[in-house]
């Protein structure tokens, strides 16, 4: 009796293994993507959830209307105004009319306004997002590719705008400008200020990418720099960008949050999560509902998108590149 089954079988894990580890380098990113995220049931549950909130912010104004109450829709039904406008009922208020309860004194629906607060913070984080991405890039690939002058003069810009005090900036700037779109300047000062981290990242790996086989036959073979930055450069760096893009965007909703909270975001009666936390402040010992509600989302939404950014971290390795 033979025992030939036994043996071919260790033999044919490693020749798998080896099979799956020489398809990986010249897979894209996205196929890496995909690849681990079906092996890795938490980072399945953490896109799950960005989708859904990506989704929430999307269809915001229907999705508030299915719970019949504008945002800004005051219900003095809710309150009980002898015992300084709380909420009637158990948890808030919360009852079918009011599916997340409603705010102490104004009475205002806070599942309508946590909706159109997902609509306002996930815009912000997206767009100052966007900017950083965009212009971290252009900058990273132009110093490290074109190097000389052009790497010292954006070097030295990139280490002024890391230096440089931007928290405080922001809010004295958010402080003084009255008359102006919040959703606008906050954007606009958010994306300002986040673009060197990228930068820097996109430099070192054009730094290592210029030279490699590929780039010098495109070059030998008539190519200019638009056409080697875009076709050649552009692509090898792609893994490190989505991974880097992925964890900025809990930081941006978090700094929005923060500087709602802080009373220099975004203004009533344009709901915002962080503005709800700050103002929730008073009630915590009354109604600590309404403190949890928007703290729950905002935590739910800067976990996922955080563990979601790890994972992609891990699977588009900074390091790894075309040969």
């Amino acid at each position: 009796m033979t025992t030939t089954a036994p043996d071919a079988a260790p033999e044919a894990a490693p020749d798998a293994a080896a099979d799956r580890s020489a398809a990986a380098p010249g897979s894209s990113p996205w196929q890496l993507a995909r690849r681990e995220l079906r092996r890795r049931p938490a980072v399945r549950v953490s896109l799950c959830i960005v989708l859904l909130f990506v989704l929430m912010a999307v269809g915001a104004p229907w999705l508030g209307a299915l719970g019949g109450w504008s945002p800004h829709e005051f219900d003095k039904s809710a309150v009980d105004p002898y015992l300084g406008g709380q909420p009637l009922g158990v948890l808030g208020g919360i009852s079918p009319e009011h599916w997340l309860g409603v705010e102490p004194v104004t009475g205002r629906d806070l599942y309508a306004r946590v909706v159109h607060g997902a609509q306002v913070s996930l815009l912000i984080a997206f767009a100052a997002t966007a900017i950083v991405v965009l212009a971290g890039t252009a900058a990273g690939i132009a110093a490290g590719y074109y190097g000389g002058r052009t790497d010292a003069v954006l070097s030295r810009l990139m280490d002024l705008t890391m230096s440089f005090p931007s928290l405080i900036f922001m809010i004295a700037l958010l402080s003084v400008a009255k008359d102006v779109n919040r959703i606008v300047l906050m954007t606009a000062v958010i994306g300002i200020f986040g673009w060197p981290g990228i930068a820097r990242v996109v430099r070192g790996q054009t730094l290592s990418l210029k030279h490699r086989e590929y780039v010098d036959a495109a070059r030998v073979g008539g190519a200019g720099p638009w056409r080697i930055l875009t076709r050649e450069i552009l692509p090898g760096v792609a893994g490190p960008v989505i991974a880097y893009t992925t964890l900025l965007i809990p930081g941006m909703i978090s700094t929005e949050a923060a500087l709602s909270y802080l009373g220099v975001g975004v203004r009533p009666p344009t709901p915002s999560w962080g503005q709800m936390i700050a103002e929730s402040v008073a009630y915590y010992e009354t109604d600590p509902m309404y403190f949890v509600i928007p703290s729950v989302f905002l935590f739910l939404a800067v976990l996922a998108f955080t563990l979601l950014g790890d994972a992609l971290r891990d699977i588009l390795d900074p390091r790894g590149g075309r040969t």
